[in-house]
């Protein structure tokens, strides 16, 4: 790239940032750039780093400079939900400048999450609101009563997606064993067709959940060979690295066939971090050139107490951290993080880029060298030589320091193994 990239002409900058290493996958760009910045706007993104008059400008050198980052999976409905985290804590002081909060809110609860979460927040907040009417409340722990195709009202879900337009950008379903030895596949088709006539993408849940009906269990090689099929391109499936048995990778060793399938029909995979991420499934699926198209953490406070966040020991920057350490290379993660759930909302000019015109979110990514050990579901150790810690962070043109309050998982130095 070279030259300047500018809307409407030379621009007026009240902001410079100058980095050495600028990544930015909407243009391609990786190396050294200024991003000029005007009434919380990028106005222009450069390679020529002559320094232009502005009134502020910041030296970005030594620092990972990409668009906000975007969380596709996150848990905020703070006192409603038992497990809700505060929506800050989780987006802009963990690096992520957009949130996307997964089926914590259904169509009668969503209002409340808007008024009393999102507006108030710095992070730009989103919803995909549950196929539920009353949203999750208490987890998994009520799974049969609230995800049951009695509290399902289809009418309701696309109502909501007319009332809060921009607000509720999806819908969040599950294809797990639980519910699918209760009732089947029911909720996840009524889910589906809501889903088309809202015209919204569906999320689904994957991973034993809800409470089991025992004398219906579902065989868990064989439970994707009925979820997955239901699901339509742009669709997105979660927890794709777990080690559930009945989840995308299934019992065995080997990617399924319906799991390629699904893949190459255009269904997004999303890491979904959560609790049962497995360096082996991960791994697996990776040799097999399943990637994930996105990076949602599915950080939540406990599921068992109220308002309890003790036990959260992971996060979107350390699903970052971990993917690099697998062999992902570090601009294809920023794509994930950025750019490819900007798509998934349909606001790829507007979020997830640096590019003229989009709103100024640019998160700042300190790479922290030093040994460093980081645990998987399985108990599996994985230690890396690198971790990547957002140091700052531009929502909308505002300047923040984030607190790093939920980076447990890469920032609690006493984790630090001694250089050898």
């Amino acid at each position: 790239m070279k030259g300047e990239f500018m809307v409407n002409g030379p621009p007026k900058v009240d902001l410079i940032i100058t980095g050495d290493r600028v990544i930015d996958p909407s243009s391609g760009l990786d190396g050294p750039a200024q991003i000029h910045v005007t009434n919380g706007k990028i106005v222009s993104l450069s390679d020529d780093l002559s320094l232009q008059s502005a009134s502020r400008h910041i030296d970005a050198t030594g620092m990972i400079v990409c668009p906000g980052l975007i969380d596709m999976h996150v848990h905020v409905y703070e006192w409603v939900t038992n497990f809700g985290l505060p929506a800050d804590d989780a987006g802009v002081n963990s690096g992520a400048t957009t949130i996307i909060d997964q089926g914590s809110a259904g169509p009668w609860t969503v209002g409340g999450l808007k008024a009393y979460v999102a507006d108030p927040a710095i992070t730009d907040v989103r919803c995909f609101v549950s196929a539920n009417v009353a949203g999750a409340l208490m987890g998994g722990m009520e799974g049969i009563v609230l995800h049951n195709p009695g509290m399902m009202r289809i009418d309701a879900i696309v109502n909501s997606a007319l009332d809060y337009p921009g607000f509720v950008v999806g819908i969040k379903s599950h294809g797990e064993a639980g519910g699918i030895s209760h009732w089947g596949t029911e909720v996840l088709e009524m889910a589906v067709k809501a889903a088309e006539e809202s015209r919204l993408p569906l999320y689904v849940h994957t991973g034993e959940f809800f409470q089991v009906d025992e004398q219906n269990r579902p065989v868990p090689a064989s439970l994707m060979e009925r979820v997955l099929p239901l699901l339509r391109p742009g669709d997105t499936v979660a927890h794709v690295y777990s080690n559930m048995p009945d989840g995308i990778m299934g019992p065995g060793d080997k990617v399924p066939a319906v799991v390629r399938d699904a893949y190459a029909s255009g269904i997004h995979f999303d890491i979904g971090y959560g609790i049962n991420f497995s360096y082996r499934i991960a791994r697996s699926m990776m040799e097999a050139d399943i990637l994930p198209n996105t990076i949602g953490s599915d950080v939540h406070a406990d599921f068992n107490c109220y308002h309890d966040d003790s036990k959260l020991d992971y996060s979107m920057c350390g699903a970052i951290t971990r993917l690099c350490a697998l062999g992902m290379a570090l601009p294809d993660v920023i794509s994930r993080a950025t750019l490819n759930p900007a798509k998934v909302l349909g606001e790829e000019n507007m979020i997830g880029t640096l590019a003229p015109g989009s709103r100024a979110d640019i998160t700042f990514l300190e790479p922290v060298e030093g040994r460093w050990v980081l645990s998987d579901a399985e108990g599996e150790v994985l230690t890396v030589e690198e971790r990547f810690i957002p140091a700052r962070v531009f929502c909308a043109g505002v300047d923040i320091e984030p607190s790093k309050r939920l980076l447990r998982d890469i920032w609690e130095w006493e984790n630090t193994l001694a250089a050898e």
